[in-house]
């Protein structure tokens, strides 16, 4: 519990400090936008957690895409070909896993777990 109150206190104060930055630099980037995007799924996953008592694996696998977007956003004109390539593979990679997650839990719809409590994947 001690862990998911500072991941979320550090959370907010990164995002503060981002949202300080744009406003003190009068621009928005995409970039900026996308970080912001990232501070709103922790949080969103941290709340999962707390009022689930599970965390989903989908939710760090959508911080991955988005993260390694963001990266080819802000670095693609720095990276060489080779790099693009095994970035945008690695989020084709995410995505594909997300896929099969999505359908393996359809096909196969987790149940009650021993405790009674409900074992699904939000």
């Amino acid at each position: 519990m001690l862990g998911l109150l500072l991941i979320t206190i550090a959370t907010i104060v990164a995002g503060a400090q981002e949202v300080q930055r744009m406003v003190a630099e009068a621009q928005v980037t995409l970039g900026d936008l996308l970080l912001l995007f990232i501070y709103l799924e922790v949080l969103t996953m941290v709340g999962i957690y707390l009022s689930s008592g599970a965390l989903p694996v989908r939710m760090p696998l959508y911080i991955a895409i988005v993260a390694l977007a963001r990266h080819l956003i802000l670095d693609m004109k720095s990276m060489s070909q080779w790099t693009l390539i095994a970035t945008a593979s690695a989020v084709l990679i995410l995505a594909l896993a997300v896929l099969v997650l999505r359908y393996g839990h359809a096909r196969f719809p987790y149940g009650a777990s021993e405790d009674g409590r409900d074992m699904r994947d939000g």
